[in-house]
């Protein structure tokens, strides 16, 4: 059995008029699709035909969607969406912590479900290499880098999100100080220079020999699209 090409949601749901309907929506947005409604089912299906993005319901017959969603991180970095029709808010955080990339919450809009994993996907099509991704995961502050986590803290977070927004684009200090900061506090713009040297000594870590973010003689920053040389 082969998948169609393009790419591919698994749907994980028990309700199947709802997945029918979503499925609906996806095709017209011209994904391929595939349905489950048993949680016993999923890991099998992802380590055979590993998906573009599994939509992951959490109440599931067979087994939960919590435990299917910390499994899959175990050996998976494919981004997966949570519903549920649990929308307190302890819920939601623990479904981040397990490694989910957003949560959708019953009932939901096809339309919007759809728009999201559009978005989504916008924002992981910035590649290093053909085997080398950055990938910003809005939804927890995260930004992984080949798959693994970066540790970064919340002001670097927010740098290289911006200068992944636009690979290529040229950053003025200003400009980047000026995102960073939306409390207006008074920073020297030597911050981003201390900024960014720590965010480059830990990509460094994961792509040694890469220089990803290259300065700009008097004028700032710009993130490569296609790196190379030392990091300095």
């Amino acid at each position: 059995m082969t998948e169609p090409s393009g790419k591919t949601i698994l749907i994980v749901e028990d309700e199947t008029k709802l997945a029918c309907l979503l499925a609906d929506y996806l095709h017209q947005a011209g994904f391929a699709t595939h349905h489950l409604a048993d949680g016993r089912a999923v890991i099998p299906r992802v380590r055979e035909y590993p998906p573009a993005l599994i939509l992951l319901d959490i109440l599931l017959p067979g087994r939960s969607g919590m435990d299917i969603c910390r499994e899959i991180r175990q050996f998976s970095n494919v981004p997966i969406f949570m519903v549920t029709a649990r929308i307190e808010e302890i819920d939601r955080l623990l479904g981040l912590e397990l490694g989910a990339d957003d949560y959708i919450c019953k009932p939901y809009s096809p339309r919007e479900v759809v728009a999201r994993i559009r978005a989504l996907f916008r924002r992981m099509e910035f590649q290093l290499a053909p085997d080398e991704l950055l990938v910003v995961q809005e939804a927890c502050m995260e930004i992984r880098c080949q798959g693994q986590l970066l540790d970064l803290t919340p002001v670097e977070y927010r740098l290289l999100a911006i200068l992944l927004r636009q690979p290529g684009r040229v950053y003025s200090r200003d400009q980047l100080l000026n995102q960073l900061y939306e409390d207006q506090r008074i920073v020297t713009d030597r911050t981003v220079d201390s900024h960014i040297k720590n965010i480059r000594k830990k990509i460094a870590c994961m792509l040694p020999g890469r220089d990803i973010i290259t300065s700009v003689y008097g004028v700032g920053y710009k993130l490569e699209t296609t790196p190379s040389g030392p990091v300095l």
